[in-house]
Order: structure tokens, then C-alpha cells, then sequence
């Protein structure tokens, strides 16, 4: 776990604080969790415990520190005590596309999911590559509550891929990465520039690996699906020529670089090379590739639609793989809300993306049943190894970390509604789809922000 200090981490100290005349069990930061199985995968410990938080931390799990007094007191018998996940990649839409959510919807949705902690991509609008812009969707989030949100500062002014951002001035700001997402950068000279900058600060950069070129406007996997149906297809190429290059820039700059949304078998052997290699690379997925492929974009579902796309069998196949031995160590949700409309058109041309938060811990999970994880590994996958990654106190439950935590009933059954999704966004290709296991309460750096029956006991 990272020893780095709360203000390198962009999180406000007087946000943390707990606020004068809170309303005990609601607002309090001083909690007893009591009898929950608590499953920490940082720890590997799995064991039925108490676990006892002090304002914004965790102070002690098995026997109260001697000076510790609380009246608010959580039964959790039966239930499971897990860190609040941590989504690498997800777009809230706001600033700038609050006709399709807002900072307060999708953090509410956030923690209703389990998820404690949201990096959000910087193409907004405003795109995130000055402090005040960070500030701003601190303070918006700040005000909305739940989850709490964290940036991902440009790698270029206004995603121009031409003229450098102040990446150390972001990273002051509380920026976690740096990235251009989608947007090209003008030539692998001024990639190279970039990484050499990012590489001083030790500043994290996330490359989502797509050749503009070989994309060429696609919207399916390159392959007899989308022949068959007639859709413009993405070459695996597109991925990997992409991430080849940065290899290359990562083996000359020594940049740390994480590649999110990989969907190709061979970029995942890509990475596992490189990772043998030494170089100081990592590897994300979104968990939609895990599960759907190339064959769920038969019936033109527009909630099929997503970039990069769903890809073979083989490829998910692949992908299952990696993450089942590490190569891949983190999955996140790739969150996309979109209004009706924007999924309303024809597969071309709707809006490419999925509104998934409130799936990623449930995909997670079903990794476990299917027997591709054990139920550590599967939890690490979306707690302590984001939290490594991007070096946040959080992902894990000990003494000394923040107390971002949720309650888990493993023995609840239900099925997806997307009408029922807190999300704005009901753009779900997995609506239908039965879970077991749902989260009772999630806690933000101590305070209580998602419960059922939250009134102390």
C-alpha cells in the first residue's frame, strides 16, 4: 500500500472531517462494524471480525483500541465486509453533458454499486487540463456527496495532441493519471515529450490504445460477424500497432503507463511480454469484455455498441485468461450513460458506450462463480489493485487506511431492471441478466452515504 500522503492524492482533509452536530448513525464518522466476514485482498485476510472507524480511517479490526467509544453500532452477521471499490475509468458526464448525468446521479448510483472511488477520463467540457478545473469538479462533487471523484488530468492542452499540459501543476491539483484518451496525439515525438514529462513527476499515464487510422470510423469487431451484418469493422491491428508503439516509447522514457479497455488477445500477450520484460507497464479491462463478444452485436443492439468493440470469442477468451493469472490486474466499468436518444439510432450511428456502473462488482463477482477467480483475487481485481495503481490509501481493510467500505449480501437474489438503475443512464445490454449478492451500505471515509435501515442500533 502506498504511504502517499493525502493531499498527493487530491483528497480535501477538511472534506474528511467529521462536520459539528452530525447526526449520529448518519453523519458520524465513529462506527462498529461487528460480525461481518471481512474480506481484505491486500491482506488476503478473510475472517468473521469486528472492524472499528474513527472519523475518516479504520483504527483497528478484531479488538477496539482502549480508548475507542461509539454508539453507533452496525449488526452485520451474515454479511460481508469488503473495501469500496475503486473505478479506474468512467465518464459522469459532467461538465459539459449534464442532459446525460450529473456528478450527484451517477455518484449516488456509485456507492448504491459499492464503488467509493470514480476516476473520471478528462474529456470533458471543460477537458481537464488546469487546476481550476479539477478544483471545480472537486467542489461539485464535494456538494453532490457519495463516491468520491477523482481526476484524470489531460496529457495535452484541450486533448489537441500537440502542445504539452502542465502535468505537474495537475498532479498538484489531484489528478491520479494523465491521458489523451482517444484523442491522437499530432506524432510519436510529441508522445515521446509527453511520457519524458510525465516520467519526471512519476505521474502515471493511461493510454486507451486505438490507431485513428485503422479504426477508420468502425463500430464492430473486424471479422464474418460484422460482414454478415454489414457494419464498418475495427482491425485487432487497431489495438495493437497502437500499444506497440508505446512499448516502444515506454522501453526509451521509462514512463510508468497503464493500458485501460484492452479487448484483444494479442494485446493482452502484448502486455504479459512487456510485464516479463521489466518494463513498468500495467493493463486494465472493462468488464463487459469479459462476458459479451462479437456475437451479442447479431440482433443490432445499440447497447452492444462500444469502443473498443466487443471482439471474438477467442479474444474474450483471452482476456478471461489474463486476468485469471494477473497479467491483467484491473477491471473497471467504463461507464457511459447515455439518454434514450443517443442508443435510439441505428447501430452506426448510436452513441457508442454502456451505462455500467452499477454492474462492475456483480460482472466481477461472476467471475468467481464461473471458477475464473478465487473470491480475493476477483475482489483485488477492483479494490486494492486499482488503488495500487494509481497509489491511493483505500482499497484495502487495516488500520491506517481510509474507511471507504461496503456491506455485501452474498445470499440476496435479484435481477437487472435498468429501469430501475440509479444511473440516468438505463443503456445496459445486460438488462434481464440474474445476480446473486447486492450491496446493503457503503461508507465514504467513515461517513455512511448508501444503507438500508441506517439508523444506529
Amino acid at each position: 500500500m502506498s504511504n502517499t500522503p493525502y493531499f498527493a492524492q487530491g483528497i480535501d482533509i477538511d472534506h474528511l472531517k467529521p462536520p459539528e452536530g452530525c447526526r449520529p448513525g448518519i453523519d458520524c464518522q465513529r462506527w462498529v462494524i461487528r460480525g461481518a466476514r471481512v474480506l481484505d485482498p491486500a491482506s488476503q485476510l478473510d475472517a468473521v471480525t469486528d472492524v472499528f472507524i474513527d472519523k475518516a480511517g479504520i483504527v483497528a479490526v478484531g479488538e477496539a483500541p482502549s480508548d475507542f467509544a461509539c454508539d453507533n453500532i452496525m449488526d452485520a452477521r451474515g454479511l460481508w465486509l469488503i473495501p469500496g471499490l475503486i473505478d479506474s475509468w468512467a465518464r459522469l458526464r459532467e461538465p459539459g453533458q449534464e442532459h446525460k448525468a450529473t456528478i450527484a446521479s451517477e455518484a449516488r448510483a456509485a456507492t448504491a454499486a459499492g464503488i467509493t472511488s470514480v476516476c473520471i477520463p478528462p474529456d470533458t467540457d471543460p477537458v481537464i487540463d488546469t487546476p481550476a478545473v479539477v478544483r471545480l469538479i472537486k467542489r461539485r462533487a464535494q456538494l453532490a456527496g457519495g463516491a468520491r471523484i477523482l481526476s484524470i488530468g489531460a496529457l495535452t492542452q484541450d486533448l489537441d495532441g500537440k502542445r504539452l499540459a502542465e502535468m505537474a501543476d495537475l498532479q498538484e491539483a489531484g489528478c491520479v493519471a494523465v491521458s489523451n484518451i482517444l484523442k491522437p496525439m499530432a506524432n510519436l515525438a510529441v508522445m515521446r515529450r509527453a511520457m519524458e514529462y510525465a516520467n519526471t513527476f512519476d505521474i502515471l499515464v493511461i493510454v486507451q490504445p486505438q490507431d485513428r487510422a485503422l479504426a477508420h470510423g468502425g463500430c464492430a469487431h473486424e471479422g464474418a460477424v460484422a460482414s454478415r451484418l454489414g457494419l464498418p469493422g475495427i482491425p485487432v491491428a487497431a489495438e495493437t500497432a497502437a500499444m506497440a508503439q508505446i512499448l516502444a516509447l515506454v522501453e526509451e522514457t521509462g514512463a510508468r503507463v497503464h493500458f485501460a479497455n484492452l479487448s484483444t488477445a494479442r494485446a493482452a500477450q502484448m502486455l504479459e511480454h512487456a510485464r516479463f520484460a521489466g518494463l513498468p507497464v500495467s493493463g486494465g479491462v472493462s468488464a463487459h469484455q469479459l462476458f459479451l463478444s462479437e456475437m451479442d452485436t447479431d440482433a443490432f443492439d445499440a447497447n452492444c455498441h462500444v469502443i473498443p468493440p466487443l471482439r471474438s470469442l477467442r479474444d474474450r477468451d483471452a482476456l478471461l485468461d489474463a486476468v485469471a493469472r494477473g497479467v491483467i490486474e484491473v477491471i473497471h466499468s467504463d461507464h457511459q450513460p447515455h439518454e434514450g436518444d443517443a442508443k435510439a439510432a441505428p447501430f452506426p450511428d448510436a452513441a457508442p458506450g454502456i451505462s455500467a456502473l452499477e454492474t462492475l462488482l456483480p460482472l466481477t463477482l461472476r467471475l468467481v462463480e464461473n471458477g475464473t477467480l478465487n473470491l480475493q483475487h476477483a475482489l483485488h481485481r477492483v479494490t486494492s489493485g486499482p488503488a495500487q495503481l494509481l497509489r491511493l490509501k483505500a482499497g484495502g481493510v487495516a488500520p491506517g487506511l481510509r474507511a471507504d467500505l461496503c456491506l455485501y449480501d452474498p445470499q440476496a437474489a435479484w435481477t437487472l431492471d435498468e429501469q430501475q438503475m440509479l444511473s440516468r443512464g438505463k443503456n445496459t445490454p445486460f438488462a434481464g441478466w440474474d445476480f446473486s449478492g447486492k450491496i446493503t451500505h457503503t461508507w465514504v471515509a467513515g461517513r455512511l452515504v448508501y444503507g438500508q435501515n441506517i439508523e444506529p442500533k
